[in-house]
């Protein structure tokens, strides 16, 4: 059939007129279950119905080359045969083709209500139904070479048809389409298609780009499909690995919220997401909250995350889910005691009725562990997570144990009764020895251990804990060694504490070096050696104005410590010099460390005691 074409059309038999110059795809024919409407992919066929549709063409239709390949390629990839439908839409030129159909999709659009009822259209211009054909042509070569695993090829052939469509309607799909479905459906179907080819053939600046240019024009996508591309742009965006700038084109779509880098981007499209959700224009999507809290989590907005925690609609979330949700992101913002307040709640009287919520009683615990001031309530969180395990998930009984146990030990040196005292440091021992006994390989529960050992004035036993942890943490650890030197210490072994401190410089960075060298000098002075100790504090304010002067500290918490550690030094000083009976040097001290911290109550201290 397609040799005796031979790029022509068809003739009708003698006393047969065609009623239009149109070819067979302007109007719609049924032969052996075949229809030319080119959305109709779902029928199957076999060779005798290729052969009675073929001879059927022949006989009663007009069709030409080009459209002849767009049909029987249709037939081929029906019946799965990628490599035989493949070799017929390669015989369509669709780069000769490609200005008639441009011009064709434009004008049949265009002025579509203004144009009187009777005026027809140019004869030589095509027809919406063969426009279709040939874009559906180019889509089904496109799966084709998908199919047999040319990804990049595919995603070419594709292109083509945005290609085209743009070039008809640069500035989007024109209002009032109604006519041209078939079209309206091919597009959307290369608009998510174009995308998922890239990916596919490695190219993922390529795909972010076809998402971009997918969304930055409107063509009419249904609700869902528009949510879909927004959230699997923001998905490669987050996780894609390769940061793509927006481009100039693509940045008035934002209007002057313009992203800046492809984390902004992302976070932009979810939370647009987020809003379609809460207005219920779109179906609840748990990945959507997923990849928002991972992109807020990325860039620090918490209380932002919180504030959308708190948009999802109830039923999404059990009360316990939602507490904890909102409470893991007070917790990150360093708003502690709002995160603590927040699950407070799930211990309620009201709310007994409800099942308890495992993760948030222990982080409640956690919480609590954190701050001494809140160890009494750390163990109710922490006595009703063990209760919850019921024996049967020991790594969370474990955990549990761990932080009863740490709770339990600040209980006991805030108690004013010592029979009260006494019971809390067995309980906190117990508890400690427990969680040891089921997590054997953490190395947090033996630091706790050894240092609740250590306040206990069990010396043997925290010095074993303390080098045991810093066996598992491979020297890694600061508290550790800080640790190991303070106990040692505590024995009165000044030197062999010192020389710890000095392995410990060692095995630490430099940003870790100020503490030790503090400890140090402390230790010094322990030894009566204070003219060393005044060595080691000129080296620890030298690294600290050095510090200062290259803005080494990310956050506040970093500047006050350090803030806090330089008060301390100035005042050690201080205190070395009124032993030397030095006083010019002491006040000098002191007034540098009002020059730090001028409302500590220990410079105001120190300078009515150094008085001669």
């Amino acid at each position: 059939m397609l040799c005796t074409c031979s790029g022509q059309q068809f003739q009708f038999e003698e006393n047969e007129m065609p009623q239009s110059p149109e070819s067979l795809a302007t109007r719609d024919f049924s032969v052996s279950g075949l229809s030319s409407k080119t959305g109709d992919w779902d029928s199957k066929f076999d060779d005798s119905q290729v052969d009675d549709v073929e001879s059927t063409l022949k006989e009663t239709l007009s069709l030409n080359y080009e459209e002849a390949r767009a049909l029987l390629g249709r037939l081929e990839y029906q019946r799965g045969n990628f490599d035989a439908a493949l070799q017929v839409f390669q015989g369509i030129d669709i780069r000769g083709l490609r200005p008639r159909i441009i011009k064709a999709i434009a004008e049949r659009t265009q002025h579509r209500k203004t144009r009187p009822k009777g005026e027809n259209l140019q004869v030589n211009v095509m027809s919406m139904h063969s426009v279709s054909l040939l874009l559906e042509a180019i889509l089904l070569k496109s799966k084709s070479l998908e199919q047999l695993c040319r990804h990049k090829d595919a995603a070419l052939e594709c292109k083509n048809i945005l290609d085209i469509v743009e070039a008809a309607w640069p500035h989007g799909m024109p209002e009032g389409i109604r006519g041209e479905s078939k079209l309206k459906d091919m597009l959307h179907k290369a608009l998510e298609l174009l995308p998922k080819l890239w990916k596919q053939a490695g190219f993922l600046e390529e795909a972010i780009s076809a998402y971009r240019r997918a969304l930055v024009r409107p063509w009419s996508l249904d609700l869902k499909r528009l949510a879909s591309l927004q959230k699997d742009l923001a998905t490669i965006l987050l996780y894609g690995g390769a940061e793509v700038p927006l481009p100039p084109q693509f940045q008035q779509v934002w209007g002057h919220m313009i992203p800046t880098s492809n984390i902004e981007e992302a976070i932009l499209l979810l939370l647009i997401l987020m809003r379609k959700v809460a207005f219920q224009e779109i179906n609840w999507d748990a990945e959507i909250m997923d990849h928002l809290i991972h992109a807020l989590s990325l860039s620090g907005q918490f209380e932002l995350l919180a504030g959308h925690v708190e948009q999802v609609l109830p039923g999404i979330y059990s009360r316990g889910e939602r507490w904890y949700l909102l409470a893991l992101c007070y917790s990150a913002a360093g708003l502690d005691d709002v995160a603590l307040n927040i699950l407070k709640k799930g211990l309620c009287h009201s709310e007994r009725k409800h099942k308890l919520h495992l993760p948030s009683l222990l982080l409640g615990a956690k919480l609590c562990y954190k701050n001494p001031n809140h160890a009494c309530e750390g163990t109710n969180f922490a006595m009703k997570a063990i209760e919850f395990t019921n024996n049967q998930e020991k790594h969370l009984r474990g955990v549990a144990s761990h932080l009863l146990g740490v709770c339990y030990g600040y209980c006991a040196r805030s108690s004013i009764s010592d029979s009260q005292r006494l019971r809390l440091q067995s309980e906190s021992l117990k508890s400690l020895h427990c969680a040891a006994t089921i997590e054997k390989d953490c190395p947090e529960v033996i630091y706790s251990l050894g240092r609740e050992n250590a306040l206990q004035r069990n010396l043997n036993t925290a010095v074993e804990s303390a080098i045991r942890y810093l066996d598992m943490v491979a020297g890694s650890s600061v508290s550790g060694w800080k640790l190991l030197a303070l106990v040692v210490s505590a024995e009165q072994n000044f030197k062999e504490a010192e020389a710890i401190v000095d392995l410990a410089i060692d095995e630490t960075g430099k940003m870790d070096h100020l503490d030790f060298l503090r400890l140090k000098a402390l230790l010094q002075v322990a030894q009566e050696q204070p003219r060393n100790a005044i060595d080691t504090y000129r080296i620890l304010l030298a690294m600290i104005q050095a510090q200062k002067e290259l803005k080494s500290w990310s956050n506040n918490s970093e500047v006050k410590a350090v803030k806090d550690l330089e008060t301390e030094a100035w005042l050690d000083l201080s205190f070395i010099y009124t032993k030397l009976e030095s006083w010019t040097d002491s006040y000098v001290c002191l007034e540098k460390a009002k020059s730090v911290e001028i409302f500590s109550p220990k410079c105001w201290h120190a300078t009515v005691n150094t008085k001669p």
